[in-house]
This record gives C-alpha cells, structure tokens and sequence, in this order.
C-alpha cells in the first residue's frame, strides 16, 4: 500500500506538471496545461489523488460540463470546475469536445461579434453550450438549436486569450 505522502512525492519526482508553470505541457499528453476539455460521462468520481485507491472528494454529475485539466499523471487528470471544485479523474471520462457554461444570469447571444448587431437569442445562467470559435473578446457558441456570439466574459471554458477558428 502506498501511503499519500509518499504518492504525492512520486508524482513530483515523476513529471506531474502543474498549471503555475508557465508554457506547462503535460507529461502524459504533451497537450498544454492548463487545458479545457468536457465530461464525457454522464456522471464522475473526482477523487482526492490519482488512483482507484483514492477517496472520492466529489461526483460531478452533468454530461459535456466544461473542465480545466491542471495537471497529469499516468491516466488521470486534475480537473477543477468553474468554481475551483476538483481533484483527479480517470482520462477515460473526459472528452476533447468543447463546451462553456454562461456565468450570467441571462446572457445575449448575437449574430455576430458585436452587441451593436441583432440578438439571436437569451440563454440562462448555469446552461451550458457548444464552443465553435473565438475572437479575442467574443465566441461562437451553440445551445438548444440556437447559435450566436457572445462576450467571452459572459462563459467560462475558455482562456481569456484563446483564439478559435
């Protein structure tokens, strides 16, 4: 049996890398960290450390949630929440799919990136959504039919500085 303490100085001295490290890439996938992916499940342990052994500090409950992966070991991921709520997942139940969730109570969505143009629609706080593309200051997202663009301030999900095409 692996006592805590010691697993967490192995996965420090075995290349875990955390999202504080500047052009951090992880040492399982080679992909950015941080990053954003969704569950791919419908529903997930997130447990206190990289293993089965671990104890489940939550079950995060909601097909294609957005996710930040901030660090990497073997196969299971540091996912935290837009709330900072995490811990390590299995690679398995995660999906490359992009999604965001509105921060907002009720957020705009527009024809095109720009508040000046024709709303296409209103989507509720907590719904989430289909990332498609962004610009610098806004994103394409698609929702229960409906498609437009909405402040990147307004959804988390998505880096401050990503672009998307």
């Amino acid at each position: 049996m692996i006592l805590p303490a010691l697993m967490v100085a192995m996965m420090l001295s075995s290349g875990v890398v955390r999202a504080e490290d500047d052009d951090a890439r992880g040492p399982v996938t080679n992909l950015p960290i941080p990053r954003y992916v969704s569950m791919k499940a419908s529903e997930a342990n997130i447990r206190r450390g990289p293993g089965l052994t671990h104890r489940i500090d939550w079950v995060f409950q909601h097909r294609g949630m957005p996710l930040r992966i901030t660090a990497e070991f073997s196969n299971w991921r540091r996912v935290e929440d837009q709330d900072g709520v995490g811990g390590w997942i299995h690679y398995s139940l995660l999906s490359g799919t992009r999604t965001v969730r509105v921060l907002e109570p009720l957020a705009t969505m527009y024809s095109s990136a720009s508040d000046s143009v024709r709303a296409n629609a209103q989507i509720e706080g907590g719904a989430i959504a289909r990332l498609m593309e962004c610009e610098p200051e806004w994103c394409r997202i698609s929702a229960d039919g409906y498609r437009g663009w909405v402040r990147k301030d307004v959804i988390w999900g998505v880096a401050a500085d990503e672009i998307r095409e």
